[in-house]
């Protein structure tokens, strides 16, 4: 029997709408074989992710998306099927969860200067976990600022935005180490979605295999099937 597998989601851990319970029962109830859930610089909800696989029978692979910073950009790199427990993932994490607080609490201040009083509160309100710009931008639709979440990064959080704030993520190098450390694999999330010019996102990979990584993501959601095939084409070359 072919497998169905979903290598990279999100729960309500990180930016997800799904509390890591329903996201797997969605991911069965979708047919899905093995999944990976890969929240955002944490993996507080891979506890309760376990349970729930185990009670509908799919397998869960350990996942992590870990934010980065190459060449002023930010870039997301997942982490596959590693301990979750080593020490280098843990302290790392750590790391990039105090830089993701200070952030949130910033661009809470910018929203606050640009009229939007206790924006922080209320995206937290929001958050099961780390307060991200996906709560910011929920919030800016729940008031009526955006119609959707896509104006919200376009108008307020988006980079050069007036409530952008740029984190001091790791580098890319300390992101595929501490994956390894810790017995997993490196991939870089969605390489055609960062709004760089071919010449950029080859320099990305080139940079990215030559740093130990491990592969890159071929497929994600919305995209077309003339996307899917440029990045797998731009995965072959090099």
């Amino acid at each position: 029997m072919t497998k169905k597998y979903d290598l990279h989601c999100h729960s309500s851990a990180s930016d997800g709408v799904l509390s890591p319970t329903e996201l797997v029962h969605r991911a069965y109830a979708q047919g899905v074989n093995v999944l990976a859930l890969c929240d955002h610089d944490t993996i507080a909800g891979i506890d309760e992710a376990e349970i729930a696989a185990k009670e509908v029978g799919i397998e869960l692979i350990t996942g992590v998306e870990i934010s980065t910073n190459w060449e002023g950009r930010g870039i997301h790199i997942v982490g596959l099927n590693f301990d979750k427990t080593h020490p280098k993932m843990t302290a790392l994490l750590q790391s990039q969860k105090a830089l993701r607080e200070k952030r949130a609490v910033e661009i809470g201040d910018k929203l606050e200067k640009a009229g939007i009083p206790n924006a922080y509160d209320r995206a937290k309100a929001l958050a099961d976990g780390e307060v991200t710009r996906a709560h910011y931008a929920r919030y800016l639709v729940q008031i009526g600022k955006v119609s959707n979440d896509g104006q919200a990064f376009k108008r307020y959080l988006g980079q050069g935005k007036l409530a952008f704030v740029k984190a001091e993520w790791a580098d890319i190098p300390t992101a595929i180490e501490t994956i390894h450390a810790a017995g997993g694999i490196a991939i870089i999330a969605h390489p055609l979605r960062y709004n760089m010019t071919g010449k950029w996102v080859r320099k990305l990979i080139v940079d990215f295999k030559a740093w130990g990584g491990d592969g890159m993501e071929m497929a994600d959601c919305g995209q077309t099937k003339d996307q899917r095939q440029n990045a797998c084409s731009v995965g072959k070359r090099i």
